[in-house]
């Protein structure tokens, strides 16, 4: 395999953290290894425990490691949470060269251009994301190298976070032995694998939910206009079974995974089976449609806080719909209770690529879609994200440790000085 074609996502979550090794070929992307571990250092999304989230990163891509292996360094990392701002920015540049062909150092100088913001001290900018390049008043471009112009524009939206939240996730993944080669925000990267482009167009909300949260973003026009983290997600069920039937929160969630449904006009009274609880030596006997009357409760109130929200961002119509994506509807029933509360066309996300076809790895290969978009626009390096295990065939033709730090920063600004910029911040 070749390293330049190979990337690693690194998606941490509240209930798992996943890593998804992804080769692009001929712009096809080939998922060749997976890693998953429990995740028992976030809390609502947010690290509260830096030690266990490392080893669940170590945990995760030891897994992937195995699958393939291959010796993983680099990763594409995925930012979530309430921290989160956007807002719109712009840039003008005069294209440089003497031939006026647009080159990526002119998309290098107006992506700066557009980041001359006034920020609070505590945020960070996280990554622009460019809607469109202007050439001499041409508008509606997606990739202006290779044009001739003189001035080149760019619209786009400004993704800040605060310092302190990066900082421990950047942490994280530094005390994990991982290099971060890019940096997404997950809904963005959960879009262009989820969301179709005629749905971005018209108006569509992507509904992300997770262990600890749910993510709620709107698309319309093409780009992301608003995004909201909610703090309830399918933890909350887990707990709820567990106080309901008095049981641990581990057997909690064994129920909910291969017993449960979310909704209960499909619950079935003959599906039964037997749980442990608390404080008795003897099981008792449950069936389907008993735990669905805890499960459909909580689904439905986190489907209303959905909707409530999306009307609080200010969209009261959209015609793409609501698009599910997440671990937490896995559940049986959850797609059909979501089209009976939000009263609206919804459907299911689901990557389409051998072995991660569940919702649970939508953010993970939507990272990697998009880290590869970035690498064709904007120039940044993302990939060579792994390389041999076997040490005696990779120091001939690789260079000293040293030489390849060296490496990174000349070429591209861009990723690179951002990256160099977090960790120079973190540690003064």
């Amino acid at each position: 395999m070749n390293n330049k074609d190979i990337y690693v996502s690194l998606d941490i979550g509240t209930s798992g953290v996943r890593v998804i090794i992804g080769e692009m070929s001929g712009g096809s992307l080939k998922v060749v290894g997976v890693g998953s571990a429990p995740s028992t250092g976030l809390k609502k999304g947010a690290i509260v425990d830096i030690d266990e989230t490392v080893r669940s990163i170590k945990q995760a891509v030891d897994q992937a490691e195995r699958m393939v292996g291959l010796q993983i360094e680099q990763v594409i990392l995925g930012v979530n949470g309430n921290h989160i701002d956007m807002q719109e920015c712009s840039g003008v540049v005069a294209v440089s060269s003497p031939d006026r062909e647009i080159r990526t150092e002119d998309i290098d100088r107006v992506m700066d251009a557009a980041q001359v913001l006034s920020i609070p001290p505590e945020r960070e900018v996280i990554d622009v994301i460019p809607n469109q390049f202007i050439v001499d008043g041409l508008e509606g471009i997606s990739d202006p190298r290779g044009m001739l112009g003189v001035r080149l524009e760019l619209e786009g939206i400004i993704i800040t976070g605060a310092k302190t939240a990066l900082h421990n996730l950047l942490r994280c993944v530094e005390k994990a032995g991982l290099e971060v080669a890019d940096i997404c925000l997950q809904p963005l990267a959960a879009g262009t694998v989820a969301l179709s482009r005629d749905e971005k167009a018209l108006g569509v909300a992507l509904v992300d939910i997770g262990g600890g949260s749910t993510t709620v973003s709107v698309f319309r026009n093409g780009v992301m206009q608003s995004m909201s983290v909610l703090p309830i997600g399918g933890d909350h069920v887990t707990n709820d079974i567990s106080v309901g039937i008095r049981t641990t929160t581990e057997e909690a969630e064994r129920v909910k995974r291969e017993h449960g449904h979310a909704f209960i006009d499909e619950a079935s009274d003959e599906v039964t089976f037997e749980v442990q609880t608390i404080g008795s030596e003897e099981s008792e006997e449950y069936s389907q449609y008993e735990i669905a009357h805890i499960i459909e409760p909580r689904f439905e109130e986190i489907l209303e806080l959905v909707d409530n929200e999306i009307y609080k961002m200010g969209f009261s119509d959209l015609p793409g719909g609501y698009i599910l994506t997440g671990g937490s509807v896995m559940v049986p029933g959850a797609l059909e209770l979501a089209r009976d509360v939000l009263r609206h066309n919804v459907r299911m996300a689901v990557p389409d690529y051998i072995g991660v076809r569940e919702p649970i790895y939508t953010t993970g290969i939507g990272l990697i879609e998009f880290a590869h978009r970035n690498v064709k626009i904007q120039g940044k390096e993302a990939a060579a994200s792994v390389s041999s295990q076997n040490k005696e065939s990779e120091e001939e033709p690789q260079q000293p440790a040293p030489k390849k730090e060296q490496q990174k920063d000349p070429d591209n600004p861009g990723m690179k000085k951002k990256m160099k910029n977090f960790f120079k911040v973190f540690f003064e």
